[in-house]
């Protein structure tokens, strides 16, 4: 298994375009997929990148 090296949020968020507190809290609630090492929130990029090809499909299905 290939892994690549984790994202931290401030990394996610400006890969997102937003906020790092917006990552924060979307992680916290389950929207963002990421999983804690220690009290830090980590993210996979692949698990991002699915996560944004998802967020597109369901924008252009509420058209």
């Amino acid at each position: 298994m290939e892994m690549s090296q984790a994202l931290t949020v401030k990394q996610v968020a400006s890969l997102l375009n937003v906020n790092a507190r917006t990552v924060y809290l979307m992680a916290t609630n389950g929207k963002l997929p990421g999983f804690k090492v220690a009290d830090n929130w980590r993210f996979l990029p692949s698990d991002i990148y699915k996560w944004i090809e998802a967020q597109k499909y369901l924008s252009s299905n509420l058209k």
